[in-house]
């Protein structure tokens, strides 16, 4: 069997929240293959300690990968601040002789560095076009634990468990591996809170996460973390307006100083993105469709509304509105040009971590969150047939079952593109439905 059936098999998807089939993604060829290891959202710590702990795992798997593709270069790019991982990655770099062919890159600590079309034009100089994605530009982008993982599904390992770090306002902030499909709130109790009726959970890091509205649900293999803050932090305020209740702030304050769309990271690369003159469109009533399809150009990294605007009004629902309009419309941008270069303003306008973390409240909270070996031993598991992007997993187990660790219990449908699911513990099928696969230990 080659690596990239066996990466199939293992049901191995983007580790950093995106959940793209790897399969699929190390089908292409490319001229750079890079390791995304900024990790950039505030609070989480899942990479930096992966890398620092599985240094030749990682490396391997990144490398397994870059011959995949075809790449004749493979960068890892990683922020300067983290002296000690970067010290320890090209140590193993030397002594693993891979050297010719990785190098670890550093870049600097701005948000959002992990974003794929950042970290492209940060490791090569590259911009990928409107629309586009990195293999636009002969590169393909996975994340540090994706690479973990890839060098285990080349063991014959398949993914059944996940990092994930717990922070926030909490007495014990860690970074912890659990089963796949492990309850939520299992994981949330880890922080030494009990009783979360005064919390609000982030599903993610605080820029991009949604707020969840309870503390149910089951981690997948696209869980990074969860960071718990009181419900009367700014932030949660902010983070849980309705588009509604967005569009009527916007319609009452919005001032056109254009901030949002200064500070845009997609715009400073040189795309057409305008988050203002989405908010103009919005307060306006402004009919002009060729407009707003500029709308669909947003990678909703929620700068523009948790930092950018100084009226702390809400661009990105506005984008998000007129995103959601054009789709109810199939109507779609289409890009004029296939070149872009950044404009000559983006290096003043680089937010640095430490000035978005202070202005979202988290000062207090940014503190270490180490790797803690916690036994985190559910009885049940639910195991989600779609967590990943494109077409649910296929059951292939039935009620009743008895499975293994690591025995798959759902397929890739045919001709689609998916990912394969694995049993995260040994037990009985004691469900087995569309959306979830449950598990109950013994």
């Amino acid at each position: 069997m080659s690596i990239l059936d066996m990466v199939r098999e293992a049901g191995v998807i983007g580790a950093g929240g995106a959940g793209f089939p790897t399969h699929a993604k190390l089908a292409s060829k490319a001229e750079y293959i890079l390791l995304n290891g900024a990790e950039c959202e505030p609070l989480l710590r899942v990479d930096q300690q992966l890398m620092r702990m599985f240094p030749d795992e990682i490396i391997k798997g990144f490398e397994s990968a870059g011959k995949l593709v075809g790449a004749n270069k493979a960068l890892i790019g990683i922020k300067g601040k983290h002296k000690e991982v970067i010290s320890i990655l090209r140590n193993r770099i030397e002594e693993l002789q891979v050297g010719d062919f990785i190098e670890v890159k550093e870049i600097p600590d701005i948000y959002p560095a992990g974003d794929e079309q950042v970290l492209v034009h940060e490791l090569t100089g590259r911009v990928v076009p409107e629309m586009g994605i990195p293999i636009s530009v002969g590169c393909v982008v996975v994340n540090a634990e994706t690479a973990l993982n890839i060098y285990h599904a080349s063991m014959g390992v398949p993914v059944t468990e996940k990092y994930i770090t717990v922070a926030g306002d909490i007495p014990k902030r860690l970074t912890v591996k659990v089963p796949v499909g492990t309850p939520v709130i299992d994981v949330l109790k880890l922080s030494g809170i009990e009783n979360f009726d005064d919390y609000t959970v982030i599903d993610g890091g605080p820029m991009m996460g949604p707020v969840k509205s309870d503390v149910d649900g089951y981690v997948t293999k696209k869980n990074k973390g969860f960071v718990i803050l009181k419900k009367d932090h700014p932030l949660i305020r902010k983070k849980s307006v309705s588009i509604e209740q967005a569009k009527r702030v916007n319609r009452s304050s919005c001032e056109q100083c254009r901030m949002c769309t200064d500070m845009c990271p997609r715009y400073l690369l040189g795309h057409s993105t305008q988050p203002h003159k989405m908010m103009r469109a919005l307060n306006y009533a402004l009919k002009n469709v060729e407009e707003q399809k500029i709308a669909q150009l947003c990678c909703q990294c929620n700068l523009c509304e948790l930092f950018s605007c100084p009226a702390g009004l809400y661009p990105k629902s506005a984008n998000l509105y007129f995103k959601g309009k054009l789709a109810e419309q199939n109507i779609k941008y289409k890009p004029m040009k296939s070149e872009f270069t950044t404009r000559k303003s983006r290096e003043y306008r680089l937010v640095p971590s430490k000035r978005l973390i202070a202005r979202l409240g988290l000062h207090d909270f940014d503190r270490p969150a180490p790797m803690t070996e916690v036994q985190v031993n559910p009885e049940e598991v639910h195991i989600a047939t779609r967590q990943h992007v494109g077409a649910p997993a296929v059951p292939i187990v039935n009620v009743g079952d008895h499975v293994e660790l690591g025995q798959q219990i759902g397929k890739i449908p045919e001709g689609s593109l998916s990912a394969a699911i694995h049993a995260s513990i040994s037990g009985t099928v004691v469900e087995c439905g569309n959306d979830f696969i449950v598990i109950r230990r013994g």
